[in-house]
């Protein structure tokens, strides 16, 4: 089975090593600081021999020269991470990264940045969905548009509902106080930011998250919905979700 290791990076990000004990592969999801992925790999006694780079932001991308140059990973990502950081192989929507005889499945989820990908592994159930979403939010809208950004959100919506979203910032808290704005009604909301605030207070991360919870109390992904729609308005779920994200920015 795939081992994931989670640790906080920076402020408020994760990192993610994503380890494979049958080939003894090890990749690396985004690289918020370099050095600490380097030391958290040696703790457990990994060598990262790869990099799946989700967008171009540094605090995601920032870290690949340092890994590339301390041990020589490969580097797989969306075309815009050249901006910042040499890329071995672009990948976008449909291509195929393996961790030994793993499959990960790349997806198109862009809208936070133009080029955002996330990359889905079916047969373990996890997507690693960078800035795309998060748990009770998503990405700020800083390149894309929102129909852009819904059809992203649309893609994620439509993953088994069991798939494990494993989001990079620990903003869960924040997100539930607009989302409890957003969607007022809504008690199994209410019910999952009570969890939120006693796993916080506990010094508790609240990612990963589960997508089936996701679905039902997310305001960003119940954008088609009845209630969000008569509350927010728009004629299509795109500008309903243009509506939330927008009152998001200034909430």
């Amino acid at each position: 089975m795939l081992e994931i290791h989670q640790f906080p990076c920076l402020a408020d990000n994760y990192g993610f090593l994503l380890h494979d004990p049958a080939s003894g592969e090890t990749a690396a999801i985004d690289t918020p600081d370099g050095g600490e992925y380097l030391r958290q790999a040696e703790a457990r006694g990994w060598r990262i021999t790869q990099i799946w780079n989700t967008h171009w932001h540094p605090d995601h991308a920032g870290g690949n020269a340092a890994i590339v140059a301390a041990i020589g990973a490969t580097v797989s990502a969306p075309q815009e991470v050249e901006r910042i950081s040499p890329i071995d192989r672009v990948v976008g929507n449909g291509d195929i990264v393996t961790l030994g005889e793993w499959e990960a499945r790349v997806i198109d989820v862009s809208g936070h940045t133009n080029g955002h990908i996330a990359y889905h592994l079916p047969e373990a159930g996890i997507a690693f969905v960078g800035d795309s979403v998060f748990a009770l939010g998503c990405g700020r809208m800083f390149e894309g548009e929102p129909r852009q950004f819904w059809d992203s959100l649309s893609r994620i919506k439509a993953l088994p509902p069991e798939t494990v979203l494993y989001c990079a910032h620990e903003y869960t808290q924040a997100n539930a106080k607009f989302a409890l704005h957003a969607d007022p009604d809504n008690a199994l909301l209410r019910a999952y930011a009570r969890d939120v605030d006693r796993k916080r207070e506990r010094g508790e991360a609240t990612v990963p998250t589960d997508l089936a919870l996701e679905l039902i109390t997310n305001p960003f992904l119940r954008a088609d919905s009845d209630d969000l729609r008569d509350r927010w308005g728009g004629d299509t779920p795109a500008e309903t979700f243009a509506r939330l994200r927008a009152a998001k920015d200034s909430f």
